[in-house]
């Protein structure tokens, strides 16, 4: 195998990367010591699209996203059919699509393994043209991450108090109508709590909290919840955990490949990725299969699930 050239992208501002003292000298000769061939930024202080820019112009290979699932997100979504590859070193906090691709948590152990990553083509997924790569949620759970963010890096004081909104803004929460139009030309009117459009599907086993074994299967999946008591939550936390959260009788579940989504609302708040943002409606989603190519561990080859397969039931 001819070695890999490495372009590293350190996201400094990550409070992970913050708080563990992690700088992009330190990565750099982290790398350097195991005989990997790495490039840092010229100009790391540069807004995010110019850094994006120009490791895009790299004669680099590869370019690691060093940060949280923000950092993964951002840079996947300009990378994606660029024909470079991305690695992922994960700095952040939840780190969900490592995990996904079984990529080690730990620096040293992910330095170790990356020269036998191999690549993995994974779907890539739009809201109105903007590139995803986890999910979308609509309703009330975008409030609550937006409560969370007030509170982040407040202390022990500012946790109680969110935990006090927390229990007031789901007691108070109210359905609210959406027209669903899905790519099987079906038009319906929902009252919900919450909706979420996810690439591929959350998988359903003991211990696998938000979790996905599949990322290439090509469809979105559509989750639908009408009721969300703090009750509620618990017991489909808890479903999650113990392996049979998809059977809740609040959860309806469908496989498709576009859905648009309308309101009454010009805008809706929305939580793509993590990250709490304004959008306007209608929202349309769409996927663009295996588009971003990404270094993860090798994985036992499977048969790939078709659309009608899951369409049948196997979501």
């Amino acid at each position: 195998m001819t070695p890999r050239r490495y372009h590293l992208f350190l996201n400094t501002q990550s409070g992970t990367v913050q708080a563990a003292g992690i700088t992009e000298k330190m990565l750099y000769d982290a790398f350097v010591a195991r005989g990997l061939d790495v490039v840092i930024e010229k100009n790391p202080e540069a807004g995010f699209a110019e850094r994006v820019e120009s490791a895009l112009a790299s004669d680099t290979e590869v370019v690691v996203a060093a940060g949280g699932d923000g950092t993964v997100t951002g840079l996947g979504a300009a990378m994606h059919e660029s024909g470079k590859a991305m690695a992922i070193l994960p700095l952040g906090t939840a780190n969900l699509l490592a995990r996904d691709l079984s990529i080690p948590l730990d620096i040293n152990e992910w330095l170790d393994a990356l020269p036998t990553m191999t690549e993995h083509h994974i779907d890539v997924c739009t809201v109105n043209g903007e590139p995803f790569l986890h999910k979308v949620v609509i309703g009330l759970i975008p409030d609550l991450a937006a409560g969370r963010e007030r509170i982040r890096g407040g202390g022990f004081r500012a946790l109680l108090g969110f935990l006090s909104y927390f229990v007031r803004r789901v007691a108070r929460a109210r359905r609210f109508a959406l027209e669903i139009t899905t790519s099987k030309g079906e038009t319906r009117i929902e009252r919900v709590q919450a909706l979420a459009v996810a690439s591929n599907a959350y998988d359903e086993a003991p211990g696998h909290f938000f979790s996905r074994e599949r990322l290439n299967a090509g469809f979105l999946t559509l989750y639908v919840l009408r009721h969300l008591t703090l009750g509620k939550m618990i017991k489909l936390a808890a479903g999650m955990l113990i392996g049979n959260w998809k059977q809740d009788e609040e959860l309806e579940i469908e496989a498709v490949q576009a859905v648009s989504i309308r309101s009454k609302k010009p805008r809706l708040q929305v939580m793509i990725d993590g990250e709490v943002e304004s959008i306007a409606t209608p929202l349309n989603f769409a996927i663009r299969p295996r588009s971003l190519t990404v270094l993860a561990p090798p994985a036992p080859d499977e048969p790939r699930a078709t659309f009608n397969e899951l369409q049948a039931g196997e979501v």
